[in-house]
């Protein structure tokens, strides 16, 4: 009995370490965790400054829209391996061109949009992600235009606005009827881009109060709904369905 309960302490020790042990060489850190927030289940996806490196992705090299993570991953090529995650991004037009502000590698490819409509994008205020040489940052379309960084890496619009500012949107309801599976992205206290999709079918209400509620984004944006998809190496996740536009790649800074 004794040196069962000993062998079982030390299976228990070794399985414990295992959380402090080094990564491989060359493997990418998880950068995505389950949550579970007023009842219903998402994934949260960090991307921290001093560990990541954000872009975007839309178009193949010969200028097609890649539709698919398949062929995200044959467009990075050897980058690929450097993947921490990746999402759908700004909304997008039936041939998968953005309909709204894109700025990818510092080059705009696609203008930023102020114009009335109806769809989810129309829902004012939307808003932008962006990166620049302070940081990364979610700031409704307004006070962007107003406030327009002169050099920007990375941009994608989408709406609405989830959160404005410590405020939640003013036109959800607290847990409405529309529900769907959504993904969206805020900025932390600490300037972290925090990414979220919902495991089930939510309301825009539940969804904007995760991002302000949970994870101390003041401000966050809605990337996209039922479409919603993610690709997580680390979890050997890779969501298929529907052709995508735009997309977000999170990039491991280390390799």
């Amino acid at each position: 009995m004794l040196a069962r309960l000993t062998l079982t302490a030390f299976a228990v020790t070794l399985l414990n370490a295992g959380d402090s042990l080094p990564r491989p060489t060359g493997a990418v850190a998880p950068a995505c965790r389950p949550l579970a927030f007023e009842g219903s289940r998402f994934t949260i996806c960090t991307a921290r400054s001093g560990d990541h490196r954000i872009r975007l992705a839309d178009l193949d090299a010969g200028g097609r829209p890649l539709r698919q993570f398949s062929t995200l991953k044959v467009y990075l090529g050897t980058d690929a391996r450097r993947v921490a995650f990746a999402m759908n991004a700004g909304m997008y037009d039936l041939g998968g061109r953005p309909i709204g502000l894109h700025v990818e590698a510092g080059v705009e490819q696609a203008a930023l949009s102020r114009r009335d409509g109806s769809g989810n994008f129309h829902l004012k205020p939307n808003g932008v992600f962006y990166g620049d040489a302070g940081g990364w940052h979610v700031a409704a379309t307004d006070a962007f235009a107003a406030h327009r960084p002169r050099r920007i890496d990375f941009a994608t619009q989408s709406g609405p606005m989830l959160v404005i500012e410590g405020r939640l949107h003013p036109a959800f309801a607290p847990d409405g009827t529309s529900k769907h599976i959504r993904n969206g992205v805020g900025i932390d206290e600490e300037g972290n881009a925090i990414f979220a999709i919902s495991e089930e079918r939510v309301s825009f209400g539940r969804f904007a109060r995760l991002f302000r509620d949970e994870l101390g984004c003041r401000d966050a944006l809605y990337l996209d709904g039922s479409i919603s998809r993610l690709w997580d190496p680390a979890a050997g996740r890779e969501d298929r369905g529907a052709p995508l536009g735009p997309m977000v790649v999170v990039l491991d800074a280390g390799g």
